[in-house]
């Protein structure tokens, strides 16, 4: 069985945070790929969520937080896209929203992670180079939405 890893000063386990996003991510396509209740959709994940060992609070929240804010996110990724958000791959529009998401309403997450995070879970599972498309939208958007910390850190 896997072991949670080492927890940081602020009692994230990152490990725990990853496989949440992975897991969201994939409850995000799902519910993109033939809708749902957002309970209906969170309960079809939870199972193979707590199996796994995740930060389940977690997951919860990426998945609530995508499905009640979808609209206002997709309008804030548009001017950071070079297509409509419908013409994106289904894979890398669950990545994107969720990025989205943490990027304007988990400001606890450092933008940095929440890209890299994005980046690695497009890469295990979106399109060969979905990654890359998903770094340069988020990192425009990032500098957009985040910019005292952007600036901050010097880019």
């Amino acid at each position: 069985m896997n072991r949670p890893g080492p927890r940081r000063g602020d009692g994230v386990d990152p490990v725990l945070r990853t496989r949440a996003r992975r897991r969201a991510m994939q409850a995000v396509y799902a519910w993109q790929m033939a809708g749902g209740t957002t309970q209906g959709v969170i309960a079809q994940f939870a199972h193979e969520q707590a199996h796994e060992i995740a930060d389940l609070e977690y997951f919860e929240d990426l998945v609530r937080g995508v499905m009640a804010h979808a609209r206002e996110l997709d309008e804030a990724l548009l001017p950071h896209l070079d297509r409509s958000v419908g013409e994106v791959d289904q894979i890398e529009r669950a990545v994107l929203r969720i990025a989205a998401y943490e990027l304007r309403h988990r400001v606890d997450v450092p933008y940095r992670v929440v890209i890299n995070e994005a980046i690695e879970t497009a890469k295990r599972f979106g399109a060969e180079h979905g990654h890359t498309y998903v770094n340069g939208v988020l990192d425009r958007a990032a500098l957009d939405w985040r910019a005292a910390e952007a600036s901050a850190r010097g880019r």
